[in-house]
C-alpha cells in the first residue's frame, strides 16, 4: 500500500485542493481521474464505498442504447456509440464485446423499423471494432432453441459487456497514481461559500471525526443525493432537480448455454436484457419504477420480480419463476427531470449545471455509465475557465498538465494489453502461470489484465495463493484488493471488486471478514495503507 497523497504543488497557497469531488460512483471518480490528469490538486470523498451504489447496479453493459432511437435522442445515441469504442479500447480486460439477439415479436414493431433502427446504430457513433447487425433465422441459429417455437426471426447486433464497480475503481486508481487523494466512508456534511473558495466539512463514517478542508471548486457528483449536496449550501436554492428511477435485476441459474444475450421488447414498450453472467448465471432486467424515497438501502420488489419473470417468460420456452432467483439487486438511476410522462422515457443524457456566482460548484444530473469519461471531460473543461489564474497558465506553458481529451487514448490500470487483444493477453499469461489453472488465470486476467502480475508477484505454485476463502478467492487477491483497490469490508470484495459471493456460502464471506477486521485495524492509518477513509 502507498503512502497517503499530498497535495500537489498545483493547490494555490489559500486553499487545500482545486477541486473536491463530492461522490464515489462513475462520474466521481471520472471526474477525479481527468482533474488530476490534468494537474489539478483533487480530493475525492464516497460517504460509503466507491460504487456502492447507482454504479454498481447497472445492468453492466457498454452500449448506444438502441431503445433511445425510438425516442429521437440520436445525440445521446451517438455519443455512446463513439465512446463505447474509446472505451473498449482503455479496458479490454473489464469491457468486451457482446452480441446481442433481438427476437421479432410480430404484435409489436414491425420489421423494416427495427432494421432501420439497426442501421443507424451500425453507423451512427463510427464503428470500426464490432461488426455490423444482420437478420437471423431462429430455426436454424443456436439462439432460437431456448425460444418460443412462435418466434422465428431476429437481428443480431454489437455492444459491449462491462465489470460497472470495476470500471469505477479503476478510474478511482487512476485518479490517484495521478496526484488525486481518495477518502472513502468519507461524507461531506457542509459546503459553505467563503471568499473565492470553498470551505467543506468532511466526516469520517467509520470512527466519527470531523475535518475541514478548502477547495477552489466542488463538483457534485453525488448521484441521487445530488439535491441534498447542492442544499448544503444554504447560500442558494438547487435550480434543477433529479428524478429518481429504481432499476432491479435478478440472477437465476443459466437460461441458456450459448454466448449470446438476448433483448426482449415488451408491450409496455420497455425491454429487458437476458444476459450470461458469471459462467453459470443469467442476469435479467432491468426495471423502471419511480422512488420517492430515501436512495440508501433500497431492495427489489415482489411487484418488480414477477415483472421481470413475465417479461423474459414471454419469450423463453422454458418459464422463467420467482423461485429460480438466486440473488437480486437495485440501484437508483439519478436522471434529469425533464418532465417525461413516465420512468422509463426520462432522458438518460446528463445535464451540467455550473453555479459560478462566488467559488463555483457544478453539478451532475443523470447521465449513462457508457459516458462517463466525456462527461467527465466536459465537466473539467467548464471549470478550467473559471479556476485558471497567472499560475495554473504558468504551470501550464511549462508542459506539467495535460489536456482536455488527454483521457480518449489513456488506457485504466490494467488495460495496457498491446492492441487491446484480450485473447492474445490470456494465453500468454496461461502459459507463464501454468500451476494456477485456466479457471483462476481467466478470472484474473478478466478482472485485472496486465496487474495480475503485480497480483501474483513472488507466486511460484498454489501454496504461495494463501489462505482459500472459498471459490476462487484467495489470500493473495484480498490482500491485493486491500492495498490497491480502497476495499475495506467483505461486502467491498465479493460483491463490487468482484461478484465472488456468487461462489461463497455466508459462512464464508462471514470468515472473509473476521480476516479484514484484523488486516485493517494492522495497517489503519498506517503509512502503507490506501487513504480510504
Amino acid at each position: 500500500m502507498t503512502e497517503h497523497t499530498q497535495p500537489s504543488p498545483s493547490a494555490t497557497s489559500a486553499t487545500d485542493f482545486d477541486v473536491v469531488v463530492v461522490g464515489g460512483g462513475i462520474n466521481g471518480a471520472g471526474v477525479a481521474r481527468d482533474a488530476a490528469g490534468r494537474g489539478l490538486s483533487v480530493l475525492l470523498c464516497e460517504k460509503d464505498d466507491l460504487a456502492a451504489h447507482t454504479s454498481s447496479a447497472s445492468t453492466k453493459l457498454i452500449h448506444g442504447g438502441l431503445r433511445y432511437l425510438e425516442y429521437y435522442d440520436f445525440k445521446l445515441v451517438r455519443h455512446a456509440l463513439i465512446e463505447r469504442e474509446l472505451l473498449l479500447r482503455a479496458a479490454p480486460h473489464i469491457i468486451w464485446p457482446l452480441r446481442f439477439i433481438l427476437p421479432h415479436h410480430k404484435a409489436l414493431r414491425p420489421r423494416w423499423l427495427i432494421r432501420a433502427g439497426l442501421f443507424l446504430y451500425d453507423n451512427l457513433g463510427g464503428r470500426k471494432l464490432l461488426p455490423s447487425s444482420h437478420g437471423v433465422n431462429l430455426r436454424a441459429h443456436e439462439t432460437g432453441k431456448a425460444l418460443k417455437p412462435v418466434f422465428t426471426k431476429a437481428f443480431e447486433y454489437s455492444d459491449c459487456w462491462v465489470q460497472d464497480s470495476r470500471l469505477v475503481v479503476l478510474n478511482a486508481m487512476d485518479a490517484k497514481a495521478r496526484g488525486c487523494e481518495i477518502r472513502t466512508r468519507t461524507e461531506v456534511v457542509d459546503l459553505v461559500r467563503q471568499s473565492g473558495h470553498w470551505r467543506v466539512e468532511l466526516k469520517n463514517n467509520r470512527n466519527g471525526e470531523t475535518e475541514s478542508v478548502s477547495a477552489r471548486a466542488v463538483v457534485n457528483a453525488s448521484g441521487p443525493w445530488v439535491d441534498r449536496t447542492l442544499h448544503l449550501d444554504e447560500s442558494k436554492k438547487a435550480k434543477h432537480s433529479v428524478r429518481l428511477v429504481k432499476g432491479s435485476h435478478i440472477v437465476v441459474p443459466k437460461l441458456f448455454s450459448h454466448p449470446y444475450a438476448y433483448i426482449f421488447q415488451n408491450a409496455d414498450n420497455r425491454i429487458i436484457f437476458a444476459v450470461p453472467y458469471e459462467n453459470d448465471y443469467t442476469l435479467l432486467g432491468t426495471t423502471d419504477m419511480e422512488l420517492n424515497g430515501d436512495p440508501q438501502d433500497i431492495a427489489i420488489s415482489d411487484e418488480e420480480v414477477e415483472y421481470i419473470c413475465n417479461a423474459a417468460s414471454e419469450y423463453f420456452a422454458v418459464p422463467v419463476t420467482a423461485e429460480q432467483v438466486i440473488w437480486t439487486y437495485s440501484g437508483v438511476r439519478p436522471l434529469y427531470d425533464d418532465n417525461a410522462d413516465s420512468a422509463s422515457k426520462v432522458t438518460r443524457d446528463y445535464k451540467l449545471h455550473l453555479d459560478a456566482d462566488g467559488a463555483p460548484i457544478l453539478s451532475v444530473y443523470g447521465g449513462k455509465i457508457t459516458t462517463f469519461r466525456k462527461l467527465s471531460e466536459e465537466v473539467i473543461d467548464m471549470l478550467e475557465p473559471v479556476l485558471d489564474s497567472d499560475d495554473d497558465r504558468g504551470r501550464k506553458a511549462q508542459g506539467e498538465s495535460g489536456k482536455s481529451g488527454w483521457t480518449e487514448s489513456a488506457p485504466l490500470p490494467g488495460g495496457d494489453i498491446p492492441n487491446a487483444d484480450f485473447d492474445t493477453f490470456l494465453q500468454q499469461a496461461e502459459k507463464q502461470y501454468p500451476w494456477a489453472g485456466s479457471k483462476l488465470i481467466y478470472d484474473y486476467a478478466r478482472n485485472y489484465g496486465t496487474r495480475l502480475n503485480l497480483l501474483l508477484q513472488g507466486c511460484a505454485g498454489e501454496s504461495d495463493l494463501g489462505r482459500h476463502f472459498g471459490g476462487l478467492l484467495y489470500q493473495v487477491e484480498v490482500d491485493y484488493l486491500l492495498q490497491h483497490e480502497f476495499a475495506l469490508t467483505a461486502e467491498d470484495i465479493v460483491w463490487r471488486r468482484s461478484k465472488k459471493g456468487l461462489q461463497l456460502t455466508e459462512q464464508q464471506i462471514m470468515q472473509l471478514q473476521v480476516y479484514l477486521n484484523t488486516e485493517v485495524s494492522n495497517h489503519d492509518g498506517g503509512p502503507d495503507m490506501e487513504r480510504a477513509g
